[in-house]
């Protein structure tokens, strides 16, 4: 019989760590811009986040506990999405920084606010994709019996996108090109997606 490792995560897992992290990935990096209602920008890393749905196109990240980027959302129902790379790691990691409300993690990390096109959210300048959303949902997430969780997902609207043009090939975008980072498990874990890891699969026919 196979050996396997059990545990109920209401009694904790026992471990040095806790693995469902580290097994639910690596993930998308939601590194989320917004602006406060009084002007004040705010950038943070999310590692809960990923795309839910084709038309319209709608992202959506996690946010433990409420947090600056959740508050500035809900009073300008804006935000930006920014593609975490290789390069921009140390300037992402930079903006995890548990800095007061007031302090700009643009000018902490040494990134650019670009203006963006539709929101009034600035993008970061040195990311090569951004995606301007409009808020569409906030939820606090519940447990199964119902009771809140200190957890809100936050739901938005993809209403514009860039893309810098050298990651389009032949008009396809290019994945394995982007140096895209991910969130791994352990404290410190991150992955690249890099060109050895890509492999095709086509979807096939059904006869």
């Amino acid at each position: 019989m196979e050996d396997r490792y059990f545990y109920q995560p209401a009694l904790g897992h026992g471990l040095p760590h806790d693995p469902f992290n580290a097994i639910v990935g690596p993930r998308p990096i939601g590194w989320i811009s917004s602006r406060s209602a009084e002007g004040a920008l705010n950038l943070a890393p999310y590692s809960f986040f990923n795309a839910f749905n084709y038309t319209p196109p709608l992202i959506g990240f996690s946010s433990q506990g409420r947090k600056d980027t959740l508050r500035n959302i809900e009073q300008t129902g804006e935000f930006v999405w920014n593609l975490a790379t290789r390069p921009l790691a140390e300037a992402m990691n930079a903006t995890c920084a548990p800095a007061p409300a007031d302090v700009d993690e643009f000018a902490l990390a040494g990134l650019t606010p670009a203006p963006s096109t539709i929101v009034g959210v600035p993008r970061v300048a040195e990311s090569p994709v951004a995606f301007e959303c409009k808020c569409s949902q906030i939820i606090r997430l519940q447990d199964a019996s119902g009771a809140p969780t200190d957890g809100w997902l936050i739901m938005g609207e993809v209403v514009g996108v860039h893309i810098a043009r050298g990651l389009l090939r032949d008009g396809v975008y290019d994945t394995a090109g982007s140096r895209t980072i991910l969130r791994g498990g352990g404290p410190a874990d991150y992955f690249e997606i890099d060109r050895d890891s890509l492999f095709r699969m086509r979807r096939p026919d059904y006869p």
